[in-house]
């Protein structure tokens, strides 16, 4: 039971979130939400180690790299893939192609994990998953729209999450709690993504739709956007509880349940 309270938690934040981030992409852009999001997440883990589990900040040796692996598939690569997908594809072609994920899944455990849960009822449950996705995001509109771009940047965002749950198997056995493991990983992620911070730098004058990949260096203009009521309250959201819960209760799912189920 804990572990699908757990898994609901987190699918029921990871919805909302498309809320939230259409919200702010009036004021930010794509790249700023994504590494505000998880640095906000970060320092709230780390608050939480230093007061409950100081004895995991620590470097854990050959485990840093499985933890790198995991920042690098299930948040850098994962969130970018998923939000260039957007530009250059339908949201409809996103949703079918992400709801593949299970039996992406259930596959590399089969390979990598030796589980075998990969059974003839998984397949068909996540076919009718996958039919019931499209149902939905068609809408009553069948429309064969092939983007080959954003449809392969889709798909590859799935493969990188189905190699973050993965990651997830290995990383429980490195003798950590799961909220020291997400928080590494996210400390992993920030690293990764500050390059891309600095690259894509721009001017003043700047606005979201100028381009989802910059960020703004104005001071008057960041003090007006951050002032706002409604963006701290959903960049808190996706901070606190769609980054540093979610992630740690889809962990723990993955612990408790297993990472097929």
């Amino acid at each position: 039971m804990i572990g699908y309270v757990c898994i609901f938690f987190a699918i029921l934040c990871w919805s909302i979130t498309f809320v939230n981030t259409r919200s702010l992409l009036l004021d930010f852009s794509a790249l700023e939400i994504m590494f505000i999001r998880f640095a906000l997440a970060w320092a709230a883990l780390c608050g939480w180690a230093f007061l409950k589990d100081r004895g995991s900040i620590r470097w854990m040796g050959r485990c840093e790299v499985l933890f790198a692996a995991m920042g690098f598939s299930g948040v850098v690569a994962y969130q970018f893939l998923e939000n260039c997908a957007i530009y250059y594809t339908n949201a409809s072609n996103v949703a079918i192609l992400v709801s593949i994920g299970p039996i992406v899944t259930a596959l590399f455990a089969r390979l990598f994990l030796k589980d075998k849960a990969l059974s003839l009822n998984v397949i068909i449950g996540s076919l009718l998953a996958i039919c019931g996705a499209a149902i939905v995001s068609l809408n009553g509109v069948f429309e064969l729209a092939v983007h080959p771009l954003g449809d392969l940047m889709a798909l590859g965002g799935m493969l990188c999450w189905g190699v973050y749950s993965i990651l997830i198997v290995r990383a429980n056995k490195c003798g950590l709690s799961v909220m020291a493991i997400t928080r590494k990983s996210f400390g992993w992620a920030i690293m990764m993504m500050l390059p891309v911070m600095v690259c894509g730098a721009t001017e003043s004058g700047f606005y979201a739709l100028d381009g989802s990949f910059s960020v703004c260096t104005d001071f008057e203009l960041n003090v007006e956007r951050f002032s706002r009521p409604l963006n701290c309250v959903n960049l808190c959201f996706l901070g606190l509880c769609a980054s540093a819960l979610a992630f740690v209760f889809w962990a723990k799912a993955c612990a408790v349940l297993g990472v097929v189920k």
